[in-house]
Formats: structure tokens, sequence, C-alpha cells
């Protein structure tokens, strides 16, 4: 697929999404600036050409979400430390909570993908980043668990959400080529740490989530 073609509306994963608030007055405001975006993304380099190739994989993943956040949940769910973050107080799995955060997961990689990386991109993204703090962690399920999710292993855990073994079969499956694989990885990776940056804000801002590093 040529990336300058694909210009695809957002997706959805599923015909309805509990606590799926992108674009509504529901979602918390950025505090980042449109020109401060601009800069951070320079500083990652990340480029039109980029966004057209993450409109290529969103293309690709659309129908292959569930399959590679099943992926990253098993890498969660073989490490105790990262699988206790969505246990109940007793250590047992929440299947409601599981599935709907689950669906959210999902929409990410689409968002991630296919979303204009305009304001309403932003504030989700602090939305996001709240929702792992204990600001807004478990109050969108209405759950018990964990009251927060520590920034280190959401950093850390950037090497799973990017492994190339993971993600490059999924971006191949649909007969693209090697150089097309690698250009939706890079793109997709550096789309990662723009959003790990977003998300590092709440975590260091003293009104919000100190302590929770």
């Amino acid at each position: 697929m040529d990336p300058s073609d694909a210009t695809q509306p957002p997706q959805m994963a599923a015909g309805q999404i509990r606590g799926y608030d992108y674009g509504s007055s529901e979602a918390a405001k950025s505090p980042i600036t449109p020109e401060e975006f601009e800069l951070l993304k320079k500083s990652a380099d990340f480029t039109e050409d980029d966004q057209r190739w993450l409109h290529t994989a969103g293309a690709v993943l659309t129908h292959q979400a569930e399959s590679l956040v099943g992926k990253w949940r098993s890498a969660i769910a073989a490490h105790p430390h990262l699988a206790q973050y969505s246990l109940r107080p007793d250590g047992e799995k929440d299947r409601r909570y599981s599935a709907q955060s689950g669906q959210r997961f999902e929409q990410w990689i689409l968002d991630t993908c296919l979303r204009p990386y305009d304001q309403d991109w932003l504030n989700y993204q602090q939305e996001i980043a709240l929702r792992h703090t204990s600001v807004k962690k478990n109050k969108t399920d209405n759950v018990e668990s964990a009251p927060t999710i520590h920034l280190r292993h959401i950093i850390a855990f950037t090497a799973v959400i990017t492994d190339p073994e993971i993600l490059k079969p999924f971006l191949a499956s649909k007969g693209n080529s090697a150089e097309a694989v690698d250009k939706m990885h890079r793109a997709w990776c550096k789309s990662i740490l723009l959003q790990i940056a977003l998300w590092a804000e709440p975590y260091t801002n003293p009104q919000l989530a100190p302590g929770q590093w």
C-alpha cells in the first residue's frame, strides 16, 4: 500500500467501548501546547512521512489489534510484578475490568496509527497518562486494583511494545515488502516514544502524581 494514499478515517476496535472518551469533554486537557508538541516531534524526528506510514500500519493492524494486545498481555502476565497492576486486592483477575481495558488497549493501537495528532489526540494522551496514575486509575471501570502503574515500568515495557519480533510479523501479514514493514515499524517506534514523553507529564507534576515513578 502506498502510504500517500492511506487516508483512512479513525476505526473502532468495537462498536461501543466503555470508558473511551476520545474527543469528548470528559477527557483531560493536555498541558502541552501545539507549539511544544511540534518541537517534541522534531526531537523524535517524527515527520509527515512517518504519519503516512502509521496510516499504512493502521490499515494492516485494524483486524489484528486483539491478537497483538493478546501478545503484549501474555508478556505482562508472565511477570507477577507487572500483572499485579491489574489484579484485585485478593490477587484474582477481574474479568470485566480485563475485557473493558482490553478493548481500550486495542483502540489505542488504532488511534496511534489512524488518528491525526491534533488537540483531541494530545488531550487523550493526558487522559491515558492520568488513568495510569492514582489520579484516575480504576475510576473509569469502578474497580479495586493497584492504585497506580509506576512510570518506570511503563517506560521499560516499551521494549515489548516496540519489539520487532512481536510487531513485524503483524505488519508483514498483508504482503507488504520488508522495506515497507521497516518503515511502518520505525514510525511506530517514534510514536511510542512521543507518547511516553507525553505520559510522563503527570508523574513529574508535583500537583498530580508525585512519588509514582
